[in-house]
């Protein structure tokens, strides 16, 4: 099995083409950056420029499955200029690759497309399963939208389409975790708002099996990528303060503060989703780092 990624050298996209490559596929992967190509038995890059509409149509040479993680990271302040960058980086790259398998002969059978849970409307009592069909009403709900309409295009050709709602990723370099410790190393650590919001968390090194899970049983619709134990922002502050064997002195940083400091971008740490990961566990899968605190021990120790 053959399969493009693009975003591969991203922090996803790296635990993932790990992943496959152990697994014993053959990996091709788009990037912008000319020093970044490698060409490898089973390992080989090929550049694209977004932005202008190219790309190097051998990058789908044997190809069976196309996994689409690039995207500009959320984790920037968000100006309006900055919106539309988040927005184009997932859907131009897209609408490319689809425009492009329009017009040339090739095997692709299987697109998968990252997606956030950032779909689901923040709520402390809702728990959200992938059949829920309303979208955050906010900025991230319209990112969602829009990316996942994007994927949806490839279903036109004929090849299977999957989604993979991605919560909030725990690694030990880049993410959401290392923004969390940050604080707690200096003893500045505390939770954010109320503390009592939602975080549907994953570990990278499941993250990564989850997509490789989808591509290798050709699963079709819509996945959330969340381990099966979320907790609030409160629980995992003081889970990660444990585990490095921290103290909190610090009081809840109140909201309001958060929305002056972050603008909309609040929304991130603010927002409540309680998500279930019953869907993909019961196509098979199961997760190695159910518990937070055993992949925070993972990560940190």
């Amino acid at each position: 099995m053959s399969i493009l990624i693009t975003g591969a050298t991203g922090l996803v996209g790296k635990a993932l083409t790990e992943e496959l490559l152990n697994s014993g596929k053959q990996v091709n992967y788009l990037t912008t950056s000319p020093n970044k190509i490698e060409t490898k038995e089973n390992y080989k890059g090929f550049l694209w420029n977004p932005s202008e509409g190219e790309i190097d149509v051998r990058c789908f040479h044997g190809v069976t499955t196309i996994v689409h993680l690039a995207g500009a990271s959320i984790a920037e302040r968000w100006t309006e200029e900055y919106k539309s960058i988040i927005v184009d980086s997932r859907i131009k790259t897209a609408q490319l690759l689809c425009s492009t398998l329009k017009n040339i002969d090739h095997t692709v059978a299987h697109f998968v497309s990252a997606s956030a849970i950032g779909a689901y409307p923040s709520s402390k009592t809702i728990e959200y399963s992938e059949n829920f069909e309303v979208y955050n009403s906010g900025f991230l709900g319209d990112v969602v939208k829009v990316w996942e309409e994007a994927a949806d295009l490839f279903k036109e050709l004929n090849i299977k389409v999957s989604k993979i709602r991605i919560g909030v990723v725990l690694s030990k370099k880049g993410g959401a975790l290392e923004k969390l410790i940050q604080p707690i190393k200096m003893y500045m650590g505390a939770p954010l708002g109320d503390g009592d919001q939602w975080q549907s968390w994953i570990h990278l090194k499941d993250l990564a099996r989850v997509f490789s899970y989808v591509v290798t049983h050709e699963l079709e619709g819509i996945y959330n990528a969340v381990a099966p134990s979320p907790v609030t922002n409160k629980e995992m502050t003081k889970e990660a303060a444990s585990v490095l064997n921290k103290p909190l002195f610090l009081p809840k940083v109140p909201a309001f503060m958060l929305k002056l400091l972050l603008g909309d971008m609040a929304a991130i740490v603010l927002e409540s989703q309680k998500v279930s990961s019953n869907k993909i566990e019961q196509k098979g899968f199961d997760f190695k780092f159910k518990q937070v605190d055993v992949a925070l021990q993972d990560l940190l120790k």
